[in-house]
């Protein structure tokens, strides 16, 4: 034998990941790179990553927090009673819903991390899940982590005569039911939807409540942008439904309604059988966030309760901005009713130029110095279409407006 690596064959399968698609936003993360590399001012819209800074109330709690050993110590990982506390009492003053903070509430370490752990304890291999597409890409890799399979049900249907999201996806959701060949056991949903940005109201969450009663299948409702509504849109909790609490829980983060992304505090609510479920495993995993970030999302919870509030007009603001810019120079884009995206589709020039979403995206930043992620980056339902983030202020959108011009001429303005 010349080596060690001779005598031992490994069996580099690395099982849980092989079936990832390729993650499209890294040529143009290189791309944005190189072009800042090379000295040009890109404007970014890719990643929803909020640049607003956190309640000033919860920062400063943090860093006394920080200070006291005792809270270096291992946390619990159902989240501290008064961070529980504090959802439910957000969840009775926003949606007048009724949450047990014992039973009702577990802290998880931000949404991705509870969406993907709770598909462990509801789904195994040979199970199915319901997930519209184009969706946000942990909704569709979640089930396949716990070794089930996805049905993608389309979010909007192109040829479609409704104005209403909710329509479209529940025909496709009623069409995917019936073809299953094995029945779904759960249904992953989100509104205001990430990317198309698609709204619903409480009627439709009535009709996905009677659907799942029906049928014994547990909704999942990534309630991401419940504090983004926009022009006096209220997003619904899925448990403001009657009886929603026998088929539904629902993931609230406060990274984009408390602008506290980096700190990875989100919750799980509803369902005291999937909580509790939910809970057991995590204490196999992991033993909660750091105990500062709990206890300063407490006081930004109680003490800084109407900061969604000034973050939603902000994003409004930039909403409004962004879309009379790309309508104005001859890219038609709906204004959407919630969360931090607008969903773009190719101008039809470019489509009919043969640009996908993923070359039109790269064609944006090299010719117009303006980064999106691209479509097919959320789905195969994704192409054809570029996400923009809400995350540069007005005088950048502006700039971006001007360079988009510049660089688009095949648009009639």
């Amino acid at each position: 034998m010349d080596s060690w690596s001779d005598a031992v064959a490994f069996d580099m399968e690395f099982r849980r990941i092989n079936g990832l698609p390729p993650y499209v936003f890294a040529h143009i993360n290189g791309l944005k790179a190189a072009a800042r590399s090379q000295g040009r001012d890109v404007v970014d819209f890719g990643f929803g990553n909020p640049d607003l800074p956190s309640p000033d109330i919860a920062v400063e709690k943090l860093a006394e927090a920080a200070h006291n050993p005792k809270n270096h110590r291992y946390s619990a990982s159902r989240g501290l009673p008064n961070l529980r506390l504090a959802m439910a009492t957000r969840y009775k003053k926003v949606f007048n819903v009724d949450l047990d903070p014992d039973t009702e509430v577990v802290t998880t370490i931000g949404a991705k991390e509870g969406l993907t752990h709770l598909m462990w304890v509801l789904l195994g291999p040979g199970d199915t899940a319901i997930v519209p597409s184009p969706s946000y890409p942990i909704h569709l890799a979640g089930p396949g982590f716990a070794g089930a399979t996805v049905i993608t049900v389309p979010m909007v249907d192109p040829g479609s005569s409704s104005n209403d999201p909710g329509d479209d996806f529940f025909a496709g959701l009623l069409d995917a039911w019936h073809r299953a060949p094995v029945k779904p056991r759960v249904i992953i949903c989100s509104f205001p939807h990430n990317p198309t940005s698609a709204s619903v109201d409480l009627p439709f969450m009535q009709r996905l409540v009677d659907f799942a009663l029906e049928r014994g299948v547990i909704i999942v409702h990534d309630f991401a942008y419940a504090d983004l509504g926009f022009d006096g849109y209220q997003p619904p909790s899925i448990l403001q439904v009657p009886r929603a609490k026998e088929c539904c829980v629902e993931l609230y983060t406060l990274t984009k309604s408390f602008s506290m992304a980096g700190w990875r505090v989100g919750f799980m609510v509803g369902n005291a059988e999937v909580v509790a479920a939910l809970t057991k495993l995590k204490s196999y995993l992991d033993y909660g966030t750091f105990q500062p970030v709990q206890i300063a999302a407490i006081v930004a919870m109680n003490e800084a309760s109407d900061y969604p509030d000034q973050l939603r007009e902000i994003y409004q603001v930039r909403r409004d901005v962004l879309i009379e810019g790309l309508n104005r120079i001859g890219w038609e884009v709906a204004a959407p009713k919630g969360s931090m995206f607008i969903w773009a589709p190719i101008p039809e020039p470019y489509r009919a130029e043969g640009f996908a979403s993923l070359d039109f995206a790269k064609h944006l930043i090299t010719e117009a110095e303006v980064a999106t992620s691209p479509g097919v980056g959320f789905g195969e339902g994704g192409d054809g279409h570029v996400r923009f983030a809400l995350i540069e202020n007005e005088l950048r959108t502006r700039q971006a407006i001007h360079n988009l011009k510049r660089a688009l001429p095949l648009l009639s303005s």
